[in-house]
């Protein structure tokens, strides 16, 4: 199982919105290009560690923050896999 999650974006401004609000909560991230295999309109993606996926998933929620989706890397077939929208 992987550590680290991905939440993707269909516009920047609520990528750096989340950015903010995530750094804000001492939440560990790092910014990074969207793959591939994820259809989003924007181009970056924030990822983070499981451990946080509450806590990211809470302020999301509270802060009406729009994302794409969070996922998780599907390490026997490749790719991502949506684990929450």
């Amino acid at each position: 199982m992987n550590d680290e999650l991905l939440i993707a974006f269909d516009s920047t401004q609520q990528a750096l919105r989340a950015e903010m609000l995530l750094e804000y909560a001492e939440i560990e991230i790092d910014t990074c290009p969207t793959p591939k295999d994820i259809t989003a309109g924007c181009a970056m993606s924030i990822q983070f560690f499981r451990r946080e996926l509450a806590k990211v998933e809470q302020i999301i929620k509270e802060e009406t923050i729009e994302i794409r989706g969070i996922y998780d890397r599907d390490e026997i077939e490749g790719g991502y896999k949506l684990i929450s929208e």
